[in-house]
């Protein structure tokens, strides 16, 4: 059983996105099952039904604007490169108003529905393949997974916009008691849940540096301070997950196939750049690309030294 994972990262899931297009049209590769945590959730729906030309113009074309419709960020130009501050009467309505988080996500959830219509979610659920979004339950402090095969509709988009709500700049959801947010919280790189499915070979995208890169520069401003912040805890969970996931493949007798993104693509993954985005997919593919030659150029030395 094949499985695809992709892990959680903002905009740099259109790095991701050139990967799986690679794996999925050039190698042809049926998977079984597609897992994705936070912007992961996002890609695989389209992916698994093969609808790769519509899932790359609609991840390339999204913003702020069709994200959030409370928005706590004003991104500006300083010398070439996007600095985030705060939009202080959008973070303030959210106080006065008693709300949880500075900002509100809700566009997200339309958008996603928008471009994921039943009739979409009806055929994917009658296939074999199964799909499952990684969301984090914040009242049990644990993962939860979501199966397409469990879910209706509004359920399912549900879930999926959940596993993006990238708190406190986004929103909070209460269901049936509980309060959900981003899957990355938890399980940002969910090798192990494939493997517990019954996973044998699985692919995985992750959207870090496989070393660890440092930062220019860390917080410019309280805001991208906190975003900061969340993001080395992130990778540290990343870290976590992958480690225990390389190990349970190894006992398991699962094989892995890992595409790290070779550079840092950005410092704030909650920046959406449709030509920086463009760019990162089509890298993800040449990645991907190059790293399939190597590994079959590879093979017949790793015959040579088996057969010795």
């Amino acid at each position: 059983m094949r499985a695809l994972v992709i892990s959680g990262g903002g905009s740099k899931g259109a790095f991701a996105g050139g990967v799986a297009q690679f794996l999925l049209e050039s190698k042809k590769i049926k998977y079984d099952m597609f897992l994705g945590t936070s912007t992961g959730s996002l890609l695989i729906p389209h992916l698994a039904l093969g609808n790769i030309d519509k899932i790359r113009r609609i991840y390339t074309n999204v913003n702020m604007r069709k994200i959030f419709n409370i928005n706590p960020f004003i991104v500006r130009k300083k010398n070439g490169i996007d600095v985030v501050s705060i939009n202080h009467f959008n973070v303030l309505l959210q106080f006065f108003r008693g709300k949880r988080t500075f900002g509100e996500s809700k566009k997200l959830r339309s958008y996603i529905k928008k471009n994921f219509p039943i009739a979409e979610f009806n055929q994917l659920k009658s296939q074999r393949t199964d799909v499952i979004v990684t969301v984090t339950n914040l009242s049990t402090n644990e993962s939860e997974y979501k199966s397409i095969k469990d879910c209706t509709y509004d359920e399912f988009c549900d879930w999926i916009w959940i596993s993006s709500n990238y708190i406190p700049f986004m929103s909070i959801v209460n269901i049936k008691g509980y309060d959900y947010a981003d899957g990355g919280f938890s399980s940002l790189v969910p090798i192990q849940e494939a493997i517990n499915r019954g996973a044998t070979e699985i692919d995985v995208v992750i959207l870090e540096t496989e070393k660890t890169v440092p930062r220019v520069a860390i917080g410019r401003n309280p805001f991208s301070l906190l975003i900061d912040l969340f993001q080395i805890e992130l990778d540290q969970i990343g870290k976590h997950n992958i480690l225990l996931g390389t190990l349970s493949a190894s006992y398991n007798n699962v094989k892995l196939n890992l595409y790290y993104t070779p550079i840092d693509l950005t410092n704030n993954a909650l920046i959406f750049n449709k030509a920086k985005m463009t760019q990162w997919w089509e890298e993800g593919f040449q990645y991907a690309l190059k790293k399939s030659e190597t590994m079959e150029i590879s093979k017949p030395f790793l015959s040579d030294e088996q057969s010795a």
